[in-house]
């Protein structure tokens, strides 16, 4: 099975070679347009250098720490997997390995994404699916190259003590180190690049639009540099790590569950989560080719079509790996021989759930729909009716996402307790969550879709191209707009639903060292107090990320303001501005703010576990910790998404020319919605839900350290 997932894995890092070769020996423009790319290009990658230097040395600092705590500090316990010392280096070397992943599949994800830009500028001239086809596979190169090095990751460290001699069933628990690095990695990357991102954004857009009155993207703008470089490293080398720290995270808590599970599936319950994810990446390729439009074609339904194909591609692929893994010997256990079906039905519920989600999602930020509009309409009378009535979007958009969590969950671990396979509960909606991420790297692909569409029209409007050609890719900027807000919400749903997994693995974990827990009882002060502090966590560190915004942006705005003060032929487009001083402000500023928060969310649940362990509860009072936490952070991250996703699409909706509503200047006061949002969707939401994931691989990796 495991030469099954590497061959699967390494074929999809061949094609998505043979993509990223489609992609560059594309048409890359005109001079003119290939400066602009090349200023992107320049400050995406200085900045990226740099915010990896730093994620790095953070990184290496904690690997001495963990093989210090493991090696030195921590008491040997009877169940552990290996001796104290090469526990300490299997866990460190693991946490090494998933850290350098991570970062290596950011970048690769960033990489080409700068470069397929300027190539679906060119391709617009001429196509609107040559240019549709170049964003996607850009996009797909990321996807591919995030699954398959998280499969290969997992799978090699597997092999690799399997063929040492190490006991199969401890092997999950010797390497959950991997999932720490992706996850360390993943919040760092997603909250530099999402506080560099929108810190260039809304200094763009106050002094920009808002003061001077000129366009979006106007290469008058000294900020319009950075504002394309943040798209790049936010939405494409920011979310690869977190859905490279997604899925390798979840393939070793559903490995620990299958675990518990050895007596009826053996071997191949174990390795189950790696041949469903190498499925899905074969449903992924399909999905992506198959993507096509013509010149009067929505590209959204385009889209669409891929994912629905991923997606039943992706249900068939769990269905041949259900029936080939997690069949039960029929003499043995009689009662559970239709157990793969029922997993191979959580796998569904997973699927549906990511469906679902999506749909949600498009309901509240799409213009076509109610929430939307009545942003767009509380615009006519002022900012502060537009911010209150966002606010409210915001707050309402999480009731039905819980709704469909709470039913996912549900309806897996009874199918999986309906098995016939005892207390398999757990393990139904591991597999539920693996459903749901089997389309990750289509997902993904759609994701990085995003930016790239974004910085073409920043290309082709800065290159003064003809009209004609700016309509087109204002078409795929729009699509783009709105698969960036749905993949938005699937990765909440994903979070949510592996948080529960990881949750149900952490329980494993300690229960393997001596704790069983068969309920967090609050009612112990320590347990309570640990709780309340997850969901503190979750405010703090929000107020953290959204506060690094807000002071980034301010030295942005100071800088475009001087520069509009002393040069005053920059607004008459007689002289250029200096972008690389914003670039500079901008990267400065985004790696400062990000250590703080970061710092925070790792050094909590450490600190929980080991000052209430002096209290005989410290297993007890990380689990509430973590379940609170993960409640309260699956919410926030809704209300900051799809709040923000609204207020953009409210602001584009009016400047489509769509909205009919009059009032004192209804657009103003959507721009100023639009850039209070910029934070919220951008920096708080998405570094939420890879904050929920650090706290579940955190605790799983130091688990023993607090029984």
């Amino acid at each position: 099975m495991i030469p099954f997932v590497f061959a699967v894995s390494f074929g999809s890092l061949l094609f998505a070679v043979y993509l990223a070769r489609f992609v560059l020996r594309s048409d890359s423009g005109t001079q003119a347009m290939q400066e602009i790319s090349n200023a992107i290009k320049e400050g995406a990658e200085a900045f990226l250098a740099r915010q990896n230097k730093t994620i790095i040395t953070l990184a290496i600092a904690l690997a001495v720490l963990i093989f210090v705590l493991y090696g030195f500090v921590r008491t040997p316990n009877p169940a552990d997997p290996v001796p104290p010392l090469q526990l300490a280096f299997w866990t460190t070397l693991s946490f090494v390995l998933g850290a350098l992943c991570s970062v290596i599949a950011g970048y690769i994800g960033m990489w080409v994404s700068i470069r397929a830009n300027i190539r679906t500028a060119a391709a617009v001239r001429t196509s609107l699916n040559q240019g549709l086809r170049i964003a996607l596979r850009g996009g797909a190169v990321s996807g591919l190259f995030v699954v398959a090095m998280s499969l290969l990751g997992v799978g090699g460290l597997y092999t690799l003590l399997q063929a040492m001699g190490h006991d199969p069933q401890k092997i999950p628990f010797t390497i959950v180190g991997y999932g720490f690095g992706a996850s360390f990695v993943a919040l760092f990357a997603q909250l530099g690049g999402g506080i560099y991102t929108k810190a260039a954004d809304v200094g763009a857009d106050l002094v920009g639009k808002v003061e001077a009155g000129i366009p979006e993207d106007d290469p008058r703008n000294p900020a319009v540099i950075a504002d394309l470089v943040g798209d790049n490293v936010g939405d494409c080398a920011g979310r690869g790590a977190d859905l490279f720290e997604s899925t390798a995270a979840e393939n070793i808590g559903a490995m620990i569950l299958g675990v518990g599970l050895f007596p009826y599936f053996g071997l191949q319950g174990i390795l189950f989560p790696l041949a469903a994810r190498a499925f899905g990446l074969i449903a992924s390729i399909v999905g992506v080719v198959i993507v096509r439009t013509d010149e009067k074609g929505d590209p959204m339904a385009a889209l669409n079509r891929g994912y629905y194909v991923t997606s039943i591609l992706a249900v068939l692929g769990l269905f041949v790996a259900s029936r080939w893994l997690l069949v039960v010997d029929p003499v043995a256990h009689p009662e559970a021989t239709s157990a793969w079906f029922y997993f191979f039905l959580c796998g569904v519920v997973g699927i549906a759930t990511a469906q679902a989600f999506v749909y949600i999602t498009q309901y509240y930020t799409e213009y076509k729909y109610r929430p939307v509009k009545s942003i767009a309409d509380a615009s006519q009378t002022g900012p502060a009716t537009n911010i209150i009535a966002g606010i409210a979007v915001g707050l309402e958009c999480t009731a039905i996402p819980v709704i469909v969590i709470s039913t996912a969950i549900i309806g897996s671990y009874h199918l999986g307790n309906m098995s016939g396979v005892p207390h398999a509960g757990l393990f139904g909606t591991a597999v539920a969550t693996m459903g749901m991420l089997g389309t990750a790297a289509y997902i993904l692909a759609m994701d990085t879709f995003g930016p790239i569409t974004d910085n073409a029209g920043g290309i082709v409007e800065m290159s003064h191209q003809a009209e004609d050609v700016r309509k087109k890719t204002d078409r795929l900027d729009a699509v783009g707009n709105t698969t960036k807000a749905l993949t938005k919400g699937y990765a909440i749903g994903s979070a949510a639903l592996a948080a529960f997994l990881l949750f149900s693995a952490y329980l494993d974990e300690v229960a393997h060292y001596g704790t069983k827990l068969e309920s967090v009882n609050i009612a112990k002060p320590e347990v309570f107090v640990g709780g309340l502090l997850g969901a503190m966590l979750v405010f703090l560190f929000s107020a953290l990320a959204i506060r690094a915004v807000g002071k980034a942006a301010f030295y942005v705005i100071n800088e475009v303001r001087r520069q509009f003060r002393e040069n005053p032929g920059i607004l008459q487009g007689t002289s250029k501005p200096d972008y690389g001083r914003c670039v500079d402000i901008v990267t400065v500023g985004a790696l400062k703010e990000m250590v703080l928060p970061g710092l925070i969310a790792v050094g909590m649940p450490v600190a929980v576990g080991i000052i209430f362990r002096l209290f005989g509860v410290g297993a007890e009072a990380v689990a509430a910790f973590l379940m609170v936490g993960t409640i309260a952070g699956i919410l926030a991250a809704t209300f900051f998404n799809n709040s923000g996703g609204a207020w953009d699409n409210a602001k584009k909706y009016i400047e489509s020319g769509q909205y009919g509503g009059k009032g004192s200047d209804p657009h103003k006061a959507a721009v100023v919605g639009d850039t209070v949002g910029d934070p919220f969707k951008d920096t708080a939401g998405p570094s939420l839900h890879v904050l929920i994931k650090l706290l579940s691989t955190i605790t799983l990796v130091l688990a023993p350290l607090f029984v």
